[in-house]
């Protein structure tokens, strides 16, 4: 049965959207996960991929035009579909979205659904009012995600705005707002539960409907009832004057439970562990009491707690503790086994000479207001060196190498959950004290989980780096689709032969794994030599 793409919300502020390029047309086959287009946002250029798989049968909006969100893009089916009614159904143009237009596209929807039962379309039709909430794709790798927790039980009455829940994905934990006002009459997911994106999240409507039928009758994709427009509210720092994090919450700050049962949001919890903050003693200021974010971020202690103690294991007993994967590290387990089992990985180790480096960099650090790390003159000479070597730089396709002429660099951190890799845009024109800014900025906020989407995608090469841990050398998995990563040890001091004479010394190892389907061995040597010449004499950089 023939599947209608409509123009996706790429982002929270997202209304609208123009197709750069088309890199399916009519008549191909579409494999679940192929890039079908590349939709320009408000915010950056995305790559929009297939969750269905059939032929290419219609493209609604041609490149260089802009429409809509929810506009129909393109028709997906069996190769010679008659899909006549579904463009009579999906011809007009009407972005409007009243009640009665929403409940005649449900009802011509669920009328063309095959279901095994005999009941009638009416069973399965929206009612008056009525919005079915459905997971959403909050990032480009996104495949499920966790209800962190509701903020809004059934029966609450829910505004337009409203955050009904925080939801985990592989990245971040982001707040959940909702488009639509009305009563919170089902929850699809309890909290702690895991689903696929478009799996049934709540249904709200009026006061008293009956939406059993609905919530047992659903299923994700077009052919489902009309799903709410939903949009993501990416948390933000809080500036110096406290925001209300909650619409509702009182001006008053809530005295804190005096039960000895602390109500907390998990984001705020999470929060307060990193902080080691006893948040007994924070005064909540959310809806009954409950501590929020802002509560653990303007909370001050003149005592800082201290660390956890080990747990107490009795001499002899068997011991452990189950803790269930995030949806974080469940990605990076898939992703990683992926690349590791797809990508015939090789690795290259060299060994560089510091002295001009650890030198360059003292004189430089001497600059007023400047503060740069070894690290951030890799990433500087691997930009430039990039620039050099487009093969390196490279992504691997099934029928094409893509040779990239920008370079964004990604940079791995280290954060509870896994590994994050937040991407420094334009590497190659940034200066040093600009890598600096922005790689702590998101060093900061990756381990806080406030790291957008956007500025973890679209890496054209990786460093990481556990030199600041004592390793001298490591190798790392490629982190697709780039070509390459490269693996930085700490500057080990030790004796080295220089113009025959064995003297003190100061060297750092390096460890690149290629991906043998676009880098040669010998392309991955000449990258390293240039690489070699950038860190051996940084001062080549400022050239």
């Amino acid at each position: 049965m023939a599947e209608v793409i409509n123009m996706p919300r790429l982002s929270d502020t997202m209304e609208e959207g123009t197709v750069a390029s088309w890199l399916k047309k009519v008549g191909d086959k579409i494999e679940e996960g192929d890039i079908l287009a590349e939709i320009e946002t408000d915010k950056a250029t995305m790559e929009f991929e297939s969750f269905h798989e059939g032929t290419l049968l219609h493209i609604g909006i041609q490149e260089g035009e802009t429409t809509k969100v929810d506009t129909l893009l393109a028709i997906i089916g069996e190769e010679g579909e008659d899909i006549s009614e579904l463009l009579k159904g999906q011809g007009n143009t009407a972005e409007e979205t009243s009640d009665k237009s929403e409940q005649s596209e449900a009802s011509e929807e669920t009328s063309e659904e095959d279901t095994t039962s005999d009941s009638s379309s009416e069973e399965t039709a929206l009612p008056d009012g009525v919005t079915v909430v459905t997971m959403p794709r909050l990032s480009d790798t996104m495949e499920e995600g966790t209800v962190a927790t509701w903020l809004k039980q059934i029966g609450d009455t829910v505004e337009e705005g409203d955050i009904l829940a925080e939801i985990e994905t592989d990245k971040a934990t982001m707040e959940f707002e909702s488009f639509q006002s009305g009563t919170l009459l089902h929850i699809g997911l309890e909290e702690g539960e895991s689903a696929k994106v478009d799996a049934l999240l709540a249904i709200i409507g009026p006061e008293g409907t009956d939406v059993s039928n609905i919530a047992k009758n659903f299923t994700s994709g077009s052919d489902a009832p009309k799903a709410e427009k939903t949009a993501v509210k990416e948390e933000k720092p809080v500036a110096s004057t406290p925001k209300t994090e909650d619409k509702k919450a009182p001006a008053q700050p809530v005295k804190a439970n005096t039960s000895g049962r602390v109500f907390i949001s998990p984001l705020a919890k999470k929060m307060a562990e990193e902080k080691g903050i006893d948040i007994s003693q924070v005064q909540g200021s959310g809806e009954n009491g409950r501590v929020v974010k802002r509560d653990i971020e303007n909370f001050t202690t003149s005592v800082a707690s201290s660390a956890s103690a080990a747990k107490f294991v009795a001499s002899g007993q068997e011991d452990f503790d189950e803790k269930p994967n995030s949806q974080m590290r469940k990605v990076i387990a898939k992703r990683l086994a992926e690349s590791k089992f797809t990508a015939p990985h090789y690795y290259l180790n060299v060994e560089f000479d510091m002295e001009n480096a650890m030198a360059f960099r003292a004189q430089f650090n001497t600059l007023p207001d400047t503060k740069i790390s070894y690290n951030d003159m890799i990433v500087k000479a691997c930009a430039l060196a990039l620039r050099q070597h487009p093969q390196v730089n490279s992504q691997w396709f099934a029928d094409k190498m893509k040779l990239n002429n920008h370079v964004h660099i990604g940079v791995a951190v280290a954060v509870e959950d896994g590994l994050v890799v937040p991407v420094v845009k334009f590497a190659n024109e940034q200066t040093l004290p600009q890598i600096n800014a922005a790689v702590k900025d998101f060093a900061g906020r990756a381990r806080n989980k406030k790291l957008t989407p956007q500025e973890m995608e679209g890496s054209t090469f990786t460093i990481s780096n556990l030199g600041m841990f004592g390793i001298e050398s490591f190798t790392s998995i490629i982190n697709q689709p780039n070509s390459a990563i490269l693996s930085v040890g700490g500057i080990i001091e030790k004796p080295v032969v220089k113009n025959g004479q064995v003297v003190p010394g100061h060297t750092m190892k390096l460890s690149m794994a290629c991906d043998h389907r676009t880098v040669d061995g010998a392309t991955g040597a000449e990258f390293l030599q240039t690489l070699k010449g950038y860190i051996e004499n940084p001062v080549t950089m400022l050239v």
